[in-house]
């Protein structure tokens, strides 16, 4: 009972901190409810859009932050159990995308689930963002380019030679894929505004 307490205490500390809404804080900061407007989602790329660029990557900066520091804090003072570290990673995430401050309704949990896997597993991330750079700057969709970084983790987490510890652990691989798959769902609008051709474009340079 000792010991499920702090870890109870973990994970409910990670999620309450994903949770934090960001991009709508920002947004109202700024005059903006991003609920109301663009795709009306919550996270960074809604912000981006509709309160601005350097708005968005603020957004995008804390996003990825409130994944990234409680998973390193677990690693470094919260090693045991090992799965530790993940599972207040995957909080994060879960706080992110069902947010408690805002009924449950959340982001899409792209930069939070990134600030996670930076402290997981970080040279695949390093692939992985460079994956999203590549298809967003070829494409101009942020969503596609989520989308795609998103696929590639999925997969990519299973393999040794890019995972940081490969099958090894294999409660890292099974939830990074399964954050992943998430991730994937939880853009299933945009994926049929791709396909339909109306999907937003963003251009961090002006043509």
């Amino acid at each position: 009972m000792d010991r499920i307490i702090p870890i109870a205490a973990w994970i409910a500390a990670a999620y309450l901190v994903g949770g934090i809404p960001f991009g709508f804080l920002i947004g109202k900061a700024r005059g903006v409810d991003v609920r109301t407007v663009g795709s009306k989602n919550i996270g960074a790329t809604n912000v981006f859009r509709t309160v601005g660029k350097k708005w968005g990557l603020v957004a995008f900066a804390c996003d990825v932050l409130k994944g990234l520091v409680p998973t390193l804090l677990a690693k470094r003072f919260a090693a045991d159990p090992s799965w530790l570290p993940l599972a207040v990673g995957v909080a994060c995430v879960v706080g992110h995308m069902l947010t408690p401050y805002m009924k449950f309704k959340g982001g899409k949990g792209v930069a939070t689930a990134f600030g996670m896997l930076i402290g997981l597993v970080p040279a695949l991330v390093g692939v992985a963002f460079a994956l999203f750079a590549l298809v967003f700057a070829c494409s101009n969709y942020i969503s596609l380019g989520s989308i795609s970084a998103a696929a590639f983790l999925m997969v990519a987490v299973w393999f040794p030679i890019l995972g940081t510890e490969g099958r090894a652990n294999l409660p890292q691989c099974i939830l990074v894929s399964a954050i992943a798959a998430f991730v994937i769902f939880k853009h299933r609008a945009n994926i049929g505004r791709l396909l339909s051709g109306t999907e937003s474009k963003i251009y961090l340079f002006k043509k």
